[in-house]
């Protein structure tokens, strides 16, 4: 996060903020944890943690998902790798250790706090996987890819079945065997090989 006013952030104290988040997050849970207690872990205090971020939410999202998690986009040359790759990519983001214990109170937060909810639109846009629509736009020079098809959609597809599927299979369901089978009915479709649509 910047500061755009006074003196600049230090950014020892914004990690070390950041890391008594996740500590805390790991040891008492989403519902648990204060924002006292990150700055007593953090060694700081609760105005210094409220200058760089508003609330719990932020701070949680910032702690879960760092700001490299979704650096670059897959470039392997095939289409069907990239995607399979960036289903594995999501699936594995979605149920890291963290992830676990703070999606659910993210996604609560974001129904009541509109900035938390933009944070985590972003986090899952087209530019935060950096190169993405440089990969679908090759996919589209190769003809592997319908010139139709948008970035966003395609990960809110991507993201929206992680998520229904944490809460069906639980994380623990997000196996080899499931990233394969998404990413190969996002390629395909759900129509057989062999089906000639009808008018």
């Amino acid at each position: 996060m910047s500061n755009p006013i006074g003196r600049p952030r230090d950014a020892r104290i914004d990690d070390a903020v950041l890391d008594a988040a996740a500590e805390l997050l790991a040891e008492v849970g989403y519902a648990e944890m204060t924002v006292a207690a990150i700055a007593e872990r953090a060694g700081t205090s609760r105005p210094a943690v409220y200058r760089r971020w508003p609330s719990k939410a932020h701070l949680v999202h910032e702690a879960t998902f760092r700001d490299d998690v979704t650096a670059g986009a897959p470039r392997t040359g095939s289409f069907a790798e990239d995607l399979h790759e960036l289903v594995r990519r999501i699936a594995e983001l979605l149920t890291t250790p963290l992830a676990r214990l703070a999606v659910p109170g993210l996604i609560a937060e974001a129904a009541t706090d509109p900035v938390i909810h933009q944070r985590l639109l972003e986090r899952f846009s087209a530019q935060s996987w950096r190169g993405l629509d440089a990969t679908l736009a090759a996919a589209v020079e190769s003809g592997d890819l319908d010139a139709g098809v948008d970035a966003l959609v395609l990960l809110e597809m991507v993201v929206g079945s992680a998520l229904a599927a944490t809460l069906t299979r639980g994380p623990d369901g997000l196996t080899p065997d499931w990233v394969a089978r998404t990413a190969r009915i996002l390629l395909n479709g759900v129509r057989p090989a062999n089906h000639e649509a009808t008018s």
